[in-house]
């Protein structure tokens, strides 16, 4: 089994082998994709709970005792999430767990916590809808991103919208909001294209967009294939007279990589983006480029779990103890933070934090700038329809209904 672990120390492994109890009220697990073609999110999101861990033991931990990590190298393989669940629940007897990045790696992992009982963070942008006592999701929900994009984009370039999204539940269900939040606005979709992950030839689905005649496209195809599409829509000379909008563009840096003809007046959305100005991020991109350089720009998920972990440091020093029962009554208690995006507050129906969402602009640099910021966002859905308040019973992922 190939396992990656991150600072557990010598006394506590002694420990665990002599069948002594060990700090497991401080230790928390970590499962990322470190390997594989999911890293370049993966790398990023265990960097960020790292140094989060970091931060807060230098500050003096949780209930006066150091952050143990063990982590896991998921290797973008779904079964791996399984699998490394089991054993950090089981075997390590972490206290919280902080994993995940795609949908199905996250439904992977939920089953396993609630049976085990202990928090799980997901710290990744996603269709939305989860809903149970155990899970918390620190990234924003498609509809905290379509709701402010779609208006915007139908303000800016007109009415008629096409959607580009891969053919799993991200991008269906986020092409339901963009149809939902289209008639809201007085917009028609006039047409969609579901691709699967492999697809790299994208002329069927320019020719289906220079048919279609959108003032704007909704593209949401998922890891190296969106640039792939950002070329080919640019290349055919589409960019200059149809927009494209974007919820997961910049999320994995795909702006670095696309050329500046192609990335250059893209529109994207999200929670976090490096170029936000804030005190709070001036100091967290100290800390990060102090440890990791400034190579390679920050991402979104990266913050999603610093502010995840931190969100935890702060319910169990709250709690006064790390056990569940009390971890998650102060996670419900209303809990905020100062993040690099601004502040986050945690909902306690929904487990979904409330938070800006930035409206950014490619520009010829391989880079952004934000044209518009929307502030303190609500996760209205997952609010509407999940109330763990009330139904701490409830362990559903919910999905809108078309119409």
């Amino acid at each position: 089994m190939r396992r990656v672990f991150l600072g557990i120390c010598l006394s506590a492994a002694a420990a665990l082998l002599a069948g002594e109890p060990a700090q497991a009220q401080t230790r928390i697990g970590a499962i990322f994709d470190l390997t594989g073609g999911l890293n370049i999110y993966g790398i990023q999101q265990n960097n960020a709970l790292k140094l989060a861990v970091e931060t807060i033991n230098a500050k003096g931990g949780v209930l006066g005792k150091p952050i143990e990590v063990v982590g896991y190298d998921a290797q973008s393989e779904l079964s791996k999430y399984t699998q490394y669940a089991n054993t950090a629940v089981l075997r390590d007897r972490v206290s919280a767990l902080f994993a995940g990045l795609t949908s199905s790696s996250r439904e992977a992992i939920r089953p396993i916590v609630r049976k085990a009982n202990i928090p799980y963070f997901y710290g990744s942008l996603y269709e939305g809808g989860a809903c149970d006592k155990q899970t918390f999701v620190t990234g924003p929900s498609a509809s905290q991103q379509l709701s402010v994009l779609i208006d915007w984009a139908v303000k800016k370039y007109g009415k008629r919208i096409y959607v580009m999204a891969p053919d799993y539940n991200f991008g269906t269900i986020s092409a339901h909001w963009v149809r939902e939040y289209a008639r809201k606005a007085g917009a028609e979709v006039v047409g969609e294209d579901f691709l699967a992950l492999t697809v790299t030839d994208y002329a069927p689905t320019v020719q289906k967009i220079q048919s279609a005649r959108p003032d704007f496209v909704v593209a949401l195809p998922v890891g190296a294939n969106q640039t792939g599409f950002l070329e080919q829509f640019a290349a055919a000379g589409l960019k200059d007279r149809i927009g494209v909008v974007s919820t997961n563009y910049g999320s994995g840096n795909q702006q670095v990589v696309v050329s500046p003809a192609a990335g250059k007046g893209l529109i994207a959305d999200q929670g976090y983006f490096q170029v936000v100005d804030n005190p709070a991020n001036a100091e967290f991109l100290k800390l990060w480029r102090a440890k990791y350089g400034s190579d390679t720009p920050v991402i979104s998920e990266a913050v999603d779990i610093w502010n995840a972990v931190h969100l935890w440091a702060a319910a169990v020093n709250k709690a006064g103890a790390a056990e569940t029962a009390p971890v998650i009554a102060a996670l419900e208690s209303g809990l905020s933070f100062e993040a690099p995006n601004g502040t986050v507050k945690l909902e306690p129906k929904s487990h979904h934090l409330r938070q800006n969402i930035y409206i950014v602009e490619g520009d010829d640099r391989h880079g952004f700038k934000v044209v518009e910021t929307f502030r303190d966002v609500a996760p209205a859905y997952e609010n509407e329809k999940c109330d763990l308040v009330a139904n701490p019973t409830l362990a559903q992922h919910f999905a809108p209904e078309s119409k």
